[in-house]
């Protein structure tokens, strides 16, 4: 895949959706193509987190350590932003991401991230709004839990 590929599938993403195809090139010339295999860790809970994955290819299951065990949260497939919210809260990995296909992200490092979403604040609202929806799904998981 080329710069190009990469472009066009930052371009299909509503995170990136009105941001000028000139800024995307440039994202996607200072991001990294990473694979992982099925079965591999993409980012492990409680670790530092130093960058979020866009899935070009593939899909993962989205763990969670729970005193029961571990718990799937949910499953993320092309064009998924993963591992935000480590990078933007400063945290530690909120969660394991495990490949269940064989996968190809971009890895967008915390400082390109920022960079982005300093340039154009429509990133910043689609983040909230991305989060958000993560968040109520989160509550709907703990309610389901609890009964």
């Amino acid at each position: 895949m080329s710069i190009l590929d990469d472009v066009e599938a930052l371009k299909r993403m509503e995170l990136f959706a009105k941001v000028e195809p000139a800024k995307l090139k440039l994202m996607a010339f200072a991001a990294e193509r990473t694979q992982f295999r099925k079965g591999e860790e993409m980012v492990h809970q409680g670790d530092p987190a130093d960058a979020a994955y866009i899935i070009l290819e593939g899909r993962a299951d989205v763990m969670v350590d729970t005193p029961g065990g571990q718990l799937k949260v949910a499953e993320v497939k092309r064009d998924a932003f993963v591992g935000e919210i480590g990078i933007l809260c400063d945290v530690p990995r909120t969660a394991t991401v495990v490949a269940t296909e064989d996968l190809t992200t971009l890895k967008i490092t915390k400082d390109l991230f920022f960079r982005m979403v300093t340039d154009f604040p429509t990133i910043s609202i689609e983040v909230m709004r991305v989060l958000a929806q993560r968040l109520e799904h989160a509550n709907e998981l703990l309610a389901a839990q609890k009964h």
